[in-house]
């Protein structure tokens, strides 16, 4: 899905749907679970989240797959970490797939999906590379 700015009307459209776009402070708040995310969601209500698989060899349990999860607000970007577990996302419970060679990753279809059910079907659900 592709993102585009329109600064006349101050708002972002990602696919058909326009977001009010948001002046940042630029603090970075670091959300420490799963349910204290879904109810900073509910109490902030934001137009979007933004999620970003990411690879990283230095997580605790030295898995390289993790999920990052964002809350973009006026006064603050929320920000929460999902490491892998066996063969989930510890947190979220997202399933983790296998490729042809036996590595392990997130397929975003997943995400996107989870995070519908659990946050709503209007909030839109936007890659971190794309806004």
């Amino acid at each position: 899905m592709r993102a585009k700015a329109n600064h006349a009307k101050d708002s972002l459209v990602i696919g058909t749907r326009r977001i009010s776009r948001i002046t940042m402070s630029g603090e970075v708040v670091k959300v420490k679970s799963w349910e204290e995310f879904k109810r900073l969601v509910m109490e902030k209500k934001p137009n979007s989240i933004v999620y970003n698989i990411e690879q990283n060899g230095l997580s605790p349990a030295r898995e390289l797959t993790n999920l990052r999860l964002i809350i973009p607000c006026k006064e603050a970007y929320y920000v929460f970490i999902d490491f892998c577990k066996g063969d989930r996302l510890k947190e979220t419970g997202i399933s983790l797939r296998r490729d042809k060679t036996g590595n392990r990753y997130i397929d975003e279809k997943d995400v996107i999906q989870f995070l519908k059910k659990q946050l709503g079907e209007n909030l839109a659900i936007c890659s971190y590379w794309t806004i």
